[in-house]
């Protein structure tokens, strides 16, 4: 990604079409300068002001040059985004053979439908889908599995000028009657609850804001629902925009501003919630009782309480402890009068505990799922049985335990990552998807009797993989340890370091990276890279949740540094097996994975030809002062000891840019409307690196001002984004002609 046409970069062509671009670019005033190494060919982008704020923290000093970047009030923010955001645009847009490489990926995107989830609720199923050729994911509804199918809601219906809406989130009540849909704009996630009638189509009046995550709870009456709400009057890009967060009750057909409060901070001494914890509360399906579970929304860990559902409904106390922090569970179903945990406590590979309404303490649980040498991703839960989703090797599976307690495994159709799974108490079996590296999303039913069949919901792909393969190997680290790396590429090339690499990480909350976690990149649109000679490596680095919770563990907090340290030791790996070479290699992160990426490039700027961060944490000293900071600080630590200053230091990505270093080409993303990464978190980094690098390579800043972090945005955002990133990588590396 990095390497530019003039420096030690053998067999790139196209220099002509580069200097013909230059052309165009001089034309539009857009060149104005140029760096050093790159014969004036090179311009600079727009210059950050620098304004230095010194803290001293611990001991240590630490200047920060771009502080007022933090405040997107300053006269100068919006102006140098937008000026970062032109010259990103106008050098990309300029890269010979990019326009067709966005021409392929549209293909890819456009002609295969795609489903993003279904749920089954009063004998109907919901589908949400983005049929071949749209833009965006719609809600459609039909009877039972082989209904007929029709449109319930399309959120391009919401698109004025610029502005496009997205659907979050939505959540059928239990008789199939109504869906609550979570709705924002802009890419923002900053949703607004509206109440759909499936039968007639039409809208109830009243819309609840402030409902970013709002886990909608339907009533077993189908009458109203739990959700929580963000606190009124808080500024969205302030530190405390996420606190204070409450959970209601609403009953259809009634003003918001009526509905009744049921959990929150100082209610209740037997439920505690801080300023940082939210409190949701769901009731179990078949029984008089609801559970109310407590935490940040970032620490996977619950804590869980029982409660009559009347009480709850009355805002009501009452409420009886079912496990604490310290019991590690992460997950719960019900069935019946049965309550099923997911807990890794005494258990870094996790089992299921069982414990009953009768006597919900987790003192009283039974062990019904031992530990094994697979990780347990879920539970689910039908009306014949328990469903279990684990992993092993990073091979998904599904397992099913009876009313016999007996536990057996699914015969799965292929390898691959469990991407959804939708279940219902009142009917046998569930539904499921499954993709892999090399396939699409494809749906299929596992009867009672534990067969498995294909379903019409995912047609066939309408693209051929089997020109690639994958393959799944062992890195052995500095310090020993076997960290695994999936490889993607072409059949029957010749490894002789030529091919152009894109090697991606995560390494953060305990999440494994799997084929479902990166759509940015799935199949099919990997095709688009790999046609051209690519290999894709996926590096399972410490911090992921790939092998339980001891690897999460040892990438978090002071052992972050593994995560990075993981990643250029997998980089070094497909150096030396010929894979690729430092002048076609390319590192990745999104969001958190941004954090490995970040600190490769900066502690070994030699060994990558470029870097690429979307959404990217490149500031984590100053990470506590954004929205979603606060509640991050178990997973990465805090200023206020020295131990977590130590940590987010090490991780800090600014922190360790040096002038008078050749840094690699890199590109940089990010949304103006991005709630959970704020942009200035990216803005410093791109300044940083400008300021620095003596490489003559470029440092682009990509801004999309209709974009948050991703969830929202639309297919055609997403598919320009991924045509940056591959035609970057391409051009750095000599893969376009």
């Amino acid at each position: 990604m990095h390497a530019l046409f003039l420096h030690g970069v053998t067999g790139i062509s196209g220099c002509e079409g580069w200097i013909g671009a230059l052309v165009l670019l001089v034309t539009c005033g857009l060149l104005v300068g140029a760096t050093e190494g790159q014969a004036g060919l090179v311009p600079a982008p727009p210059a950050a002001r620098v304004e230095v704020v010194t803290d001293t923290l611990h001991g240590a000093t630490i200047d920060d040059p771009y502080r007022w970047m933090e405040n997107d009030q300053d006269p100068d923010w919006e102006p140098y985004m937008r000026g970062q955001g032109a010259y990103a645009r106008a050098v990309l847009d300029a890269i010979p053979g990019r326009a067709e490489l966005a021409r392929r990926i549209a293909e890819l995107s456009g002609e295969q439908p795609a489903v993003n989830a279904v749920q089954s609720s009063g004998g109907r199923l919901f589908i949400e889908r983005r049929p071949a050729g749209a833009n965006n994911f719609m809600l459609f509804v039909r009877d039972e599995l082989v209904g007929e199918e029709r449109l319930l809601f399309d959120p391009e219906t919401r698109t004025e000028g610029e502005i496009h809406h997205a659907l979050n989130y939505w959540v059928p009540s239990p008789d199939g009657k109504w869906v609550a849909l979570g709705i924002s704009a802009s890419g923002s996630e900053s949703a607004s609850i509206e109440i759909l009638e499936v039968d007639t189509g039409r809208f109830l009046p009243e819309a609840i804001d402030r409902c970013q995550y709002a886990f909608p709870a339907w009533l077993p009456d189908s009458r109203g629902f739990f959700y929580i709400r963000l606190a009124p009057g808080r500024e969205p890009g302030s530190v405390e925009y996420y606190q204070d967060i409450v959970c209601w009750l609403h009953r259809l057909g009634t003003d918001p501003s009526t509905d009744v409060k049921t959990l929150g901070q100082e209610m209740f001494p037997e439920v505690p919630v801080s300023s940082l914890e939210a409190a949701s509360i769901a009731p179990l399906q078949g029984t008089e009782f609801v559970v109310a579970a407590v935490n940040t929304g970032v620490q996977p860990e619950l804590r869980l309480y029982l409660n009559t559902l009347a009480n709850a409904a009355a805002g009501k106390g009452g409420w009886r402890p079912i496990c604490g922090v310290e019991d590690a569970v992460t997950g719960f179903v019900s069935r019946g009068d049965e309550i099923f945990l997911l807990s890794h406590r005494d258990a870094p590979h996790f089992q299921v505990l069982r414990v009953t309404t009768a006597s919900p303490g987790i003192s009283s649980a039974t062990v019904v799922v031992p530990e094994s040498e697979t990780i347990l991703q879920g539970l689910y839960v039908g009306r014949d049985a328990l469903y279990i989703h684990d992993m092993k090797d990073g091979v998904d599976r599904l397992r099913r335990r009876g009313d016999d307690g007996a536990v057996t495994e699914v015969a799965m159709p292929h390898a691959g990552s469990i991407t959804m799974v939708a279940a219902e108490a009142e009917r046998d079996g569930l539904l499921f998807g499954l993709r892999s590296w090399l396939s699409s999303n494809a749906i299929f039913a596992l009867e009672a009797d534990g067969a498995v069949r294909a379903t019409d919901l995912t047609p066939p792909s309408a693209f051929d993989p089997s020109g690639f393969a994958s393959e799944e190997l062992l890195v052995t680290a500095r310090d020993g340890v076997s960290v695994p790396l999936s490889i993607v590429y072409r059949k029957g090339m010749v490894r002789d370091g030529s091919a152009p690499t894109l090697i991606t990480a995560y390494g953060a909350y305990g999440l494994s990276v799997t084929p479902n976690n990166q759509t940015m990149m799935a199949f099919p649109l990997n095709l688009a890279f790999l046609e051209r000679g690519g290999v894709w490596a996926i590096a399972h680095v410490r911090g992921g949740g790939e092998r339980g919770l001891e690897w999460h563990e040892a990438g978090k907090l002071l052992n972050k540094h593994r995560s990075w340290e993981d990643l250029i030791d997998c980089a070094e790996y497909l150096i030396t097996g010929r894979w690729t070479s430092p002048a076609r290699l390319a590192v990745h992160g999104r969001s958190a994975g941004a954090i490995p990426m970040g600190r490769a490039i900066t502690e070994r700027p030699d060994l990558f030809a470029v870097g690429i961060s979307n959404v990217g944490v490149h500031n984590s000293l100053r990470g506590e002062f954004t929205p979603n900071g606060p509640a991050n600080t178990p997973e990465f630590g805090s200023n206020a000891t020295e131990e977590g200053f130590l940590g987010l230091r090490s991780s800090d990505s600014c922190a360790h840019v040096r002038p008078g270093t050749r840094y690699p080409a890199v590109l940089l993303t990010t949304g103006m409307t991005d709630r959970r990464v704020a942009p200035w978190l990216v803005a410093k980094f791109a300044a940083h690196l400008q300021a620095a690098s003596t490489s003559g390579r470029p440092v682009l800043m990509r801004v999309d001002f209709q974009a948050g972090h991703g969830v929202g945005s639309t297919r055609e955002q997403r598919d320009a984004e991924l045509a940056d990133m591959f035609g970057f990588i391409l051009w750095q590396t000599g893969g376009l002609p």
